[in-house]
C-alpha cells in the first residue's frame, strides 16, 4: 500500500528533496500529500511547488501575538497545525530540518508517527547546532566521528526518541566544517528515506 507522507521543513528542504526523488523513482513507495513551513523564506516551498506538492506557511508568530504565555502558544500552534495535517490522513509526518518544538498537543494526535532527522549519534549533540557541536569538540578534543540518526518523537524530549536507524559518520584528519556537514548531508538523504520506507511498510 503507498503510504502518505506530510513533511515539515524550516529551511531548504534538502532532505524534502530526498524523499520527493525516491518517491518518484519508486525506492519510496509513498506520496507527497503537503509540505508545511515555518519560516517564509524557507526553500522547501519552492521545492514543492516544482513538483505539484501543497505547501503552506504557518507562522508561530501570529499564535504568540494571541498568547503572551510561550507555552500556551506553543499549544494553540500545535493542535492548529495537527488538525490541518490531520485532515490528509498521513501515514507518517517527517520533521525535515524543522526548527519547532512540538508540545504534546501536537504529537499526541499521531503516536508512532512523528519522524525527525537529527545530524549525530543517539545520545549525542542534542538541539539545533549538533554539526557545529560536534566539529567544535573535534577541534578540541579530537573527536572521531559523528553520525545521523532518525528516529520517532513520541514526546517532548529533545532528540532523544526511539531510534528507527543511525549511521556513523566518520570526521576525517583533512576535513573542513563544510567537508564533514557535506557528507552528513549525504548520510541524511539516503537514511530519511530507508528510514521512512520501513515505518510505511510496517505500518
Amino acid at each position: 500500500m503507498t503510504g502518505r507522507l506530510v513533511v515539515l521543513a524550516s529551511g531548504s528542504g534538502s532532505n524534502l528533496q530526498a524523499l520527493i526523488d525516491a518517491s518518484v523513482d519508486g525506492r519510496l513507495d509513498a506520496t507527497i500529500e503537503a509540505v508545511y513551513v515555518n519560516r517564509r523564506s524557507a526553500y522547501a516551498r519552492e521545492r514543492a511547488d516544482n513538483h505539484g506538492i501543497a505547501q503552506d506557511f504557518v507562522p508561530l508568530g501570529p499564535y504568540r501575538d494571541r498568547h503572551p504565555e510561550p507555552r500556551a502558544a506553543r499549544e494553540a500552534y500545535d493542535t492548529d497545525l495537527a488538525d490541518r495535517i490531520a485532515a490528509h490522513e498521513p501515514d507518517a509526518i517527517v520533521l525535515a530540518g524543522w526548527m519547532h518544538l512540538f508540545t504534546d498537543a501536537f504529537l499526541g494526535r499521531f503516536p508512532n508517527r512523528v519522524v525527525n532527522l537529527h545530524p549525530a549519534l543517539p545520545g549525542t549533540f542534542p538541539g539545533a547546532h549538533a554539526i557545529d557541536d560536534a566539529w567544535e569538540a573535534k577541534e578540541r578534543a579530537g573527536l572521531a566521528q559523528t553520525g545521523v540518526m532518525i528516529h520517532l518523537v513520541p514526546d517532548e524530549g529533545v532528540d532523544d526518541g526511539p531510534v528507527l536507524l543511525s549511521e556513523v559518520v566518520p570526521i576525517r584528519d583533512d576535513d573542513t566544517r563544510d567537508s564533514l556537514e557535506q557528507r552528513i548531508h549525504e548520510v541524511e538523504h539516503r537514511l530519511l528515506v530507508e528510514a521512512v520506507a520501513t515505518l510505511i511498510e510496517a505500518s
